[in-house]
């Protein structure tokens, strides 16, 4: 049985294959392109992202005769991205966890007082790192957002979720991730209304 690891970080994107042994049997790197459109804001190109873990996996998969039994994947978990369902098309870059365009909606909730709620069900303190807040700008900022979404049109979630969904068709993301986007209460182990 070997294994798959597809690693898609901040500046690049990775892909190990180990063998049965559990032994490097192959290794591909591709870089990644970051954007700064206006200070402290940091995006990626959702595209670029999938393009470059499919040729990372490609190149390492060329180099052995091995074929993985499974894949896992790692990702820059607080990073989001926001695809329409019928046709998987980003409506918006990867806004990333570097990004710092939401501290003043940050700041906004923790005056309003809801920091510990927040914090006691997910963990986490209200900071602009996490996914929730850069959500909630794709949606009030991107015309017709927060209506295509309520009409279910729209899909969200983190890298991992995007890769899955693009090589499955399947939106899923797991625990770890989940607990990364401020929207998962870490008690009740569920997405939090």
């Amino acid at each position: 049985m070997s294994i798959l690891a597809i690693d898609q970080g901040t500046t690049s994107s990775r892909a190990i294959l180990f063998d049965d042994r559990f032994e490097i049997a192959a290794m591909a790197f591709c870089p990644i392109h970051q954007s700064y459109p206006v200070p402290g804001w940091v995006e990626h190109d959702p595209e670029e992202l999938f393009a470059t873990v499919l040729k990372a996996a490609a190149d390492c998969l060329a180099q052995s005769d091995a074929l993985p039994s499974a894949v896992g994947i790692t990702n820059q978990r607080e990073t989001v991205i926001v695809w329409e369902k019928a046709t998987g098309r980003p409506i918006y870059p990867a806004i990333v966890w570097q990004c710092r365009r939401t501290a003043p909606l940050c700041e906004a909730i923790r005056a309003a007082g809801h920091a510990p709620a927040i914090k006691q069900a997910t963990g986490l303190p209200v900071d602009a790192y996490f996914s929730a807040t850069k959500i909630a700008w794709i949606l009030d900022h991107v015309p017709q957002a927060r209506k295509r979404a309520e009409e279910g049109e729209l899909v969200c979630g983190t890298v991992d979720s995007w890769l899955i969904w693009r090589l499955t068709g399947r939106h899923a993301t797991d625990i770890t991730n989940a607990s990364r986007t401020q929207l998962f209460d870490i008690n009740k182990m569920a997405w939090d209304d």
